[in-house]
């Protein structure tokens, strides 16, 4: 004789969670900053699907993409592809993503200024480490260090051969900036220096002695970490 069990209840919206799990409550109650990222997802997705949750659905698409980085990589078709997104849910993921995206933008009215390696890469962290080409960047700076404009050069591979001086500092002539940073990210994700990016290096470095605008630092964007060639004396006397 068949013994009958109990199938599994599945809470699907926010609403049939435990009071005490729910994120909307528990956002009210302590916060944004301490919810997972997990339950952020899950407050604008506002329900999961039969058999998943919203939070696990959350945790899933964060798994299955990598993160955030690899979910604002992520074309609307490849997200509607996934078990669980719709249209609706995909198009309200992108809009929120690409929310955080625009305010790591430096805007007219905002001048960050660098003091070390990391406030450049704070910068471009979430933009850059999970474009699939590579793209060079220039970061141009003022007398006080804060950040003019930021602009991309090249795309595609980023090596001494294909870089040329005079477009890398283009935009700092441009706009009579003392001072430029430049950076460019790794695909793979490991921003390790090759030999290629220490000469690339090397050559810019030189070339700005000659304009009289000074390389700062050459930075290389992976997942999740960045490398500094000026802080590794890569390139740099």
């Amino acid at each position: 004789m068949a013994v009958a069990t109990e199938r599994p209840v599945y809470r699907t919206t926010i609403r049939e969670l435990p009071r005490e799990e729910r994120p909307r409550e528990r956002l009210e109650r302590y916060g944004a900053g301490a919810l997972q990222t997990s339950e952020l997802l899950a407050i604008i997705f506002g329900s999961g699907i039969p058999g998943e949750n919203v939070v696990d659905l959350s945790l899933r698409l964060l798994r299955d993409f990598g993160g955030l980085g690899g979910l604002l990589a992520a074309d609307v078709t490849q997200l509607r592809a996934q078990r669980g997104l719709g249209p609706a849910k995909a198009l309200q993921l992108k809009a929120a993503l690409e929310i955080g995206r625009r305010l790591t933008v430096v805007s007219p009215d905002q001048k960050p200024k660098i003091t070390c390696p990391a406030d450049v890469a704070n910068l471009v962290q979430l933009e850059m480490a999970y474009l699939k080409q590579e793209q060079l960047r220039v970061m141009c700076l003022d007398t006080k260090n804060q950040v003019l404009s930021q602009q991309m050069v090249y795309q595609g591979t980023v090596n001494c051969s294909a870089v040329r001086a005079a477009e890398v500092f283009r935009p700092a002539i441009a706009r009579n900036a003392p001072a430029i940073v430049v950076l460019h990210n790794h695909p793979s994700g490991d921003p390790t220096p090759s030999p290629e990016d220490v000469r690339t290096t090397e050559q810019l470095r030189a070339a700005g002695d000659l304009l009289d605008i000074e390389l700062l630092d050459h930075l290389i964007i992976g997942q999740g970490k960045f490398v500094s060639l000026k802080e590794r004396r890569l390139g740099f006397d």
